[in-house]
């Protein structure tokens, strides 16, 4: 959520610094994730009002403006904007002034004109926009109005001459929290309020809010079909609004402040109030209505047209706002186009409601939705603030567009309104979790500020929360509140008391710090990924699992559980790609989900991920993209940790290349893969590079062989190469394995130093260079001991593998 600093003072003022305030509501739990400016800096820029604007007698698109700045004489300055008009105030920036993006103003002769100075737009003071939190009818593809007409236009009571930065009050700041979801109660003005307000034991002074006089008597009648998730509807007709009237300036300043787009004078206003007290509502265009306002669940198969263009089909647990027809809203997350305020529309129906929470935040994920509206529904508004919102919202609409309202219609089921039990808070509990017992007053007093009903006990209070917060329901959440409060920070700190026994570490076990250790000293990076992932994802990487499906999923990209950890390796190589990092080496160790009929089974894996060069970039090393035999190389140090033997066998995995992936084995069974991204994949993500990868079973890894003593020999040792020539499907292992089990006792090391296919080598065939290393504990091994073991060697690759010697 964004905010203005200035708008949060009107409200509350506490004496702190902007620094000392960004950090009193990072204690208290609201996060200030960043605090920008709200414009760029720039000086010299005054109002002007424009006295004449002519054409330029050499240029058809440019306009020749007296402007007044203050001065005794006005100056003239040429401009090409579009909205340059006799009586305009604007403003301008005159010689000698510096803009937001650096350039300094001088005077110019343009196309025989001269011209003292530059009539500005919003973009050109900084001011040009702030990107929205979440969805709002600004981000649907409505300009803005300083963009799409380009100079910025003051109010027409602005002095000339006047400072435009003082002017204007930039001199603030926006803050950005990081709210939880729990605390929903600040997404406004009014609950930010009510907090500084209490930390600093000081007064809010909200706007004043008047009851409007029912001028007409205009209704338009609400039907209520779903009292259960809807259980308060208030409705009010407005007529003779000015079609194009616009929100003033302060309004568009404030509603850019925090991350809004100025759209028109209606959907401003509503957006104006739904931050400033946290209550979302909708206008429809009235002439767009038929009959009357239906509140239903939707028709099975409806459709609808959103805001942003999207045609969605509606289930029966979707909520509408309909009329006499059809359905003219998704309640509390989007409003449909048909019925949307238009630039000629001079009624509209305003509407403003309480929305079961869980319903908005079910639908709103289930179609992938999320607004300013649902984003504060779904973590509950007061229910009972919906008739001052309205009086508030009509009284803005009526003093910025004119009008008539008639009177609002209500409709309220109170036995389906959320309502709070009291929660016993015991006064000894308090002291057992924080560590510091509290003095009654001061429990007392903080509870009251938070707008809660206190009941004094022997033992303790008896408490219950307020409308606004729905994120209170036990006794844990009360303390949480007093600590939040008096300050963690003044909190006692405590070691706890508790008897340790270390434990042996088991000589047999490798631990995970120790892989992790080895990869990231061959240049990996540690990265922790969700374990949740999207579906399509999930299905290109391993299509053969069927996911486990979230009933209630953050967003669609998070809507399964992974099944492999790849699909997080790839998300981070994506985002990474997309910043120009072309040299990925990642690992990740972690949890992953699969059904095993009715079970879900959580199996504990390492996956690693490498793309790029497999060295950085060095004089003495030529250039190259690393290959299967890099990754392979880092997964036998991994495997090396264990002391055990494993094998790799070519075997196809659906995510992998077919001829660049190979099954990991140890004692017979699975224990992980590795290999290249299948080029589909690879295509299907728009990769730019080779991606190799692997993952490995922890079970498997973490079963280390025990180190045992053997004599050193001191007699010499005997190297003799041989060369073979085998069948291109029989792999160096087997041929390695022939030769261990023809001389076990003597060979101590064979080393495969090349592998040939080519000239001189029958088709189909390929010859292996092997070292042989020979050696004997107790005597020096004579040539005809050696002869004697190459060839009952020799004799039993013939006899079991059919090779031959190479000529």
């Amino acid at each position: 959520m964004k905010f203005s600093e200035q708008w949060l003072r009107e409200w509350v003022n506490p004496a702190l610094s902007r620094a000392e305030l960004a950090q009193q509501l990072t204690l208290a739990g609201l996060e200030v994730d960043a605090i920008h400016p709200a414009a760029a800096a720039f000086s010299g820029v005054v109002v002007g009002a424009l006295l004449k604007v002519e054409p330029h007698p050499q240029a058809t698109k440019l306009k020749v403006c007296a402007v007044n700045v203050g001065r005794e004489q006005s100056v003239i300055i040429v401009t090409g904007a579009a909205n340059a008009r006799a009586g305009l105030r604007v403003p301008v920036a005159l010689a000698g002034a510096v803009l937001a993006d650096g350039r300094t103003i001088q005077p110019a002769t343009l196309r025989g004109v001269e011209s003292h100075g530059m009539l500005c737009s919003a973009q050109e003071l900084g001011m040009g926009g702030v990107a929205p939190d979440v969805l709002s009818p600004a981000t649907l593809g409505l300009p803005w109005p300083s963009e799409a007409q380009g100079l910025l236009e003051l109010p027409p009571e602005a002095k000339p001459g006047d400072d435009v930065y003082s002017y204007l009050k930039l001199d603030d700041a926006i803050f950005e929290l990081g709210l939880t979801p729990n605390r929903g109660d600040c997404l406004s003005i009014a609950g930010l309020a009510r907090e500084v307000a209490l930390l600093n034991r000081l007064k809010i002074q909200p706007p004043p809010t008047k009851a409007v006089f029912n001028l007409t008597g205009d209704r338009f009648e609400v039907e209520m079909q779903a009292p259960a998730d809807c259980p308060r509807y208030l409705g009010r007709v407005i007529r003779g609004l000015r079609p194009r009237a616009k929100a003033p300036l302060w309004m568009q300043e404030r509603l850019r402040r925090s991350g809004v787009r100025s759209v028109s004078a209606a959907v401003d206003v509503t957006n104006y109030v739904m931050l400033e007290w946290g209550q979302p509502m909708h206008a429809f265009d009235l002439a767009r209505l038929y009959g009357r306002i239906v509140v239903r669940r939707a028709q099975q198969g409806e459709q609808l047209t959103l805001l942003d263009g999207k045609q969605v089909t509606l289930d029966a647990e979707t909520l509408v706002i309909a009329d006499g027809e059809k359905a003219q809203a998704i309640a509390g997350i989007m409003g449909g186009q048909e019925a949307a305020i238009g630039p000629e529309s001079d009624a509209v129906f305003l509407e403003c409601a309480f929305f079961n929470p869980a319903l908005i935040a079910r639908r709103a994920r289930a179609l992938g939705l999320h607004s300013d509206s649902s984003h504060r529904f779904e973590r509950g508004v007061d229910p009972h603030l919906q008739r001052r919102v309205m009086e508030r919202a009509t009284a803005l609409l009526l003093e910025i567009a004119g009008g008539e309202a008639g009177p609002v219609i209500e409709a309220v089921f109170a036995e389906h309104l959320p309502k709070h039990a009291p929660i016993k808070l015991r006064r000894e509990r308090i002291e057992r979790v924080l560590g510091a017992a509290l003095e009654r007053e001061q429990v007392t007093e903080i509870l009251n500020g938070l707008e809660m009903d206190v009941n004094p006990q022997v033992d303790g209070w008896l408490v219950t929360p307020p409308a606004h917060r729905f994120d209170i329901g036990i006794e844990p959440d009360l303390i949480e509140e007093l600590a939040r409060i008096h300050g963690y920070a003044r909190l006692p700190a405590q070691h706890p008391q508790a008897s340790l026994t270390a434990r042996a570490p088991s000589e047999g076990r490798v631990p995970l710090m120790r892989m992790h250790d080895l990869l990231v000293a061959r240049g990996y990076q540690e990265v922790i990924t969700y374990s949740f992932v999207s579906t399509a994802l999930q299905r290109l990487l391993d299509p053969g699992h069927s996911p486990l499906e979230l009933a209630n999923p953050l967003s669609t990209d998070m809507s399964v559980m992974r099944s492999t950890l790849w699909c997080g390796l790839i998300q981070a190589l994506i985002y990474n790609q997309n910043r120009q990092q072309n040299r990925l080496r990642f690992f990740e160790s972690g949890v992953k989900f699969t059904r095993q009929g009715n079970e879900i089974v959580q199996e504990k894996v390492i996956a690693g991920m490498v793309t790029g060069a497999p060295c950085p970039p060095q004089w003495g090393i030529e250039g190259r993209e690393a290959d299967f035999y890099d990754l392979k190389g880092d997964v036998e140090a991994l495997l090396g940790l264990t002391g055990s033997s494993f094998t790799f066998e070519a075997a196809p995995h659906p995510a992998l290349h077919p001829g660049q992936s190979a099954e990991v084995r140890r004692n017979g069974e699975t224990a992980g893969w590795i290999g290249a991204l299948h080029p589909k994949v690879q295509r299907s993500l728009e990769l730019k590079q080779r991606v190799f990868m692997f993952e490995m079973r922890l079970a498997a890894l973490e079963q280390g062989r025990l180190a045992q003593f053997g004599d050193l020999s001191k007699f010499p040792s005997i190297r003799r190469d041989l060369a073979v020539v085998v069948e291109q499907r029989i792999s160096a292992a087997t041929v390695r394995e022939c030769i261990m089990s023809a001389c076990p006792a003597l060979l101590q090391d064979i080393e495969l130093f090349d592998v040939y296919k080519g000239k001189g080598i029958d088709s189909g065939k390929k010859s292996l260079a092997l070292g042989l290393t020979l050696q004997d504990a107790t005597r020096t091994l004579t040539d005809q001991d050696v002869n004697a073991i190459m060839e009952g060697i020799v004799k039993k690759l013939r006899d079991e593998l059919g090779a031959g010697l190479r000529e």
